[in-house]
C-alpha cells in the first residue's frame, strides 16, 4: 500500500497526542459495568453537563450509540424516519434491522437535512395496516450532506413536530461539537429537544475511542442493558474514558482550526476547472467535491491521487470525493492536498 502522507479520509484518523495518552496513562479504573470506575463516571457527567441531559452511558462507537439508543426506543416493526443518506441507514451495515429490528423510512432532505413539514407529511394517521412510527434521527452535522450545521430553529421545529405525532427524537450527534463551534450555538442548546443524542469523542476531539449516549434516566437504563447484550461491557474503561476528558477539555474550541483548513482546502480544489465544488458551502470539516469532468470513477481518482502524493480522500458516490479535516491535519497539510488535487483533476481533464 502507497504510503498516508495527509489522511483525508475521515477525522476517524485523528490520533491521540502524547499529552492525551499520558493523561489516559494516569487515569483511575474500577469495573465500569458496576459503576466503578471514577474516570468513565467523570466521563459521562461531564457529558451529561455539556448536553442538559439526565444521564448518559460510555460506549465503544457511535455507531453502538446509535443502534443502542435505537434498540432501546423502539419495538420490532417501529419505524424510524431519518435522511435518505443518514450514517445508521447506509453505513451501520443493517443494524436496526438486525438488533431491534426497527425499519429505517427514509426521506428525502436538502444537504442531508429535512423539515417539520416533512416529519408531519411522512406521520399520518395511524393505520392497523401500517407500523408505527417511534423515532426520527436527526443528523449533526450531515456526512453525506457535506458537514452542514442543522439550524437551531429547524431542529427545534423538527422536535416538536415529532413529538406532536407521537414520535421520539433522537440527535445523532457524531459532529455535534463541530456544529457548536461553527454556529456559536451551544451544544446543550441544540441537544434540549432531544429524547436522546449522543456525543462523538473518536473524531474531531481527538480521542482514540468512543462516544456518549445521553438522555433521561429511565432511556438509559435500558440503554446499559442494550449495552450489556451486545458485548460493550468495557470494565477497566477508565484508561479510554480519559481520552474523552482531555479531549472535552482541550479539543473543542480548536475545531475552528480544521473548519478553517477545510475552507482553505476547498478554495483550492475549485481552481481546477475539472472538479465540480462551492467553497462557500462548506461549513465545518467536510469537503465534498465532484470528479466527474475527468472522466474517472472517485476510487480510481483517489487511488491515483493516493499513489502519485500520498493524500488519501474517501469516495462518496461514483463520482464524488470527500476530505475531512481533523487534528492531525496542519494549514501547511490542507494546502498541499488541496494542490494536490488540483493537479492531479487538471491532468486528467477530458479534452
Amino acid at each position: 500500500m502507497p504510503e498516508v502522507r495527509i489522511d483525508l479520509y475521515s477525522d476517524t484518523a485523528s490520533r491521540p497526542s502524547a499529552e492525551m495518552r499520558q493523561f489516559m496513562c494516569a487515569a483511575e479504573v474500577g469495573d465500569e459495568q458496576k459503576g466503578e470506575d471514577p474516570t468513565t463516571n467523570e466521563l459521562q457527567r461531564m457529558t451529561c453537563e455539556l448536553l442538559g441531559k439526565e444521564a448518559a452511558v460510555f460506549l465503544p462507537s457511535g455507531s453502538m450509540c446509535n443502534q443502542v439508543a435505537f434498540a432501546a426506543h423502539c419495538r420490532p416493526g417501529d419505524l424510524i424516519l431519518l435522511e435518505r443518506n443518514a450514517h445508521p441507514l447506509i453505513a451501520e451495515a443493517g443494524g436496526s434491522a438486525v438488533i431491534s429490528g426497527a425499519i429505517p423510512y427514509p426521506i428525502d432532505g436538502k444537504n442531508g437535512m429535512f423539515t417539520a413539514e416533512q416529519v408531519r407529511e411522512a406521520i399520518w394517521q395511524p393505520s392497523r395496516h401500517r407500523p408505527p412510527f417511534r423515532l426520527v434521527s436527526v443528523e449533526q452535522t450531515t456526512n453525506v450532506g457535506g458537514g452542514r450545521v442543522w439550524p437551531l430553529k429547524q431542529v427545534q421545529e423538527v422536535c416538536q413536530a415529532a413529538h406532536d405525532c407521537g414520535a421520539l427524537a433522537h440527535m445523532d450527534g457524531a459532529r455535534l461539537l463541530n456544529a457548536a463551534v461553527a454556529s456559536g450555538v451551544p451544544a446543550k442548546a441544540f441537544s434540549a429537544s432531544f429524547d436522546s443524542v449522543w456525543l462523538d469523542l473518536s473524531k474531531g476531539l481527538g480521542a482514540p475511542v468512543g462516544g456518549v449516549l445521553a438522555g433521561p434516566r429511565d432511556f438509559i437504563d435500558r440503554a446499559w442493558q442494550w449495552k450489556h447484550r451486545l458485548g460493550g461491557a468495557m470494565r477497566q474503561s477508565g484508561i479510554i474514558a480519559a481520552g474523552g476528558i482531555f479531549a472535552l477539555c482541550h479539543n473543542v474550541t480548536r475545531l475552528a482550526d480544521d473548519h478553517e483548513n477545510a475552507r482553505i482546502f476547498a478554495r483550492l480544489v475549485a481552481c481546477s476547472k475539472a472538479t465540480v465544488i462551492d467553497p462557500d458551502a462548506v461549513e465545518t470539516n467536510i469537503v465534498r467535491f465532484g470528479i466527474e469532468k475527468t472522466g474517472l470513477t472517485a476510487l480510481a481518482f483517489i487511488d491515483r491521487l493516493w499513489a502519485e502524493t500520498g493524500v488519501r480522500l474517501s469516495p462518496h458516490g461514483r463520482t464524488t470525493c470527500r476530505a475531512v479535516t481533523h487534528i492531525d491535519v496542519s494549514r501547511a497539510d490542507a494546502e498541499e492536498a488541496g494542490q494536490a488535487v488540483c493537479a492531479l483533476a487538471d491532468r486528467c481533464l477530458k479534452p
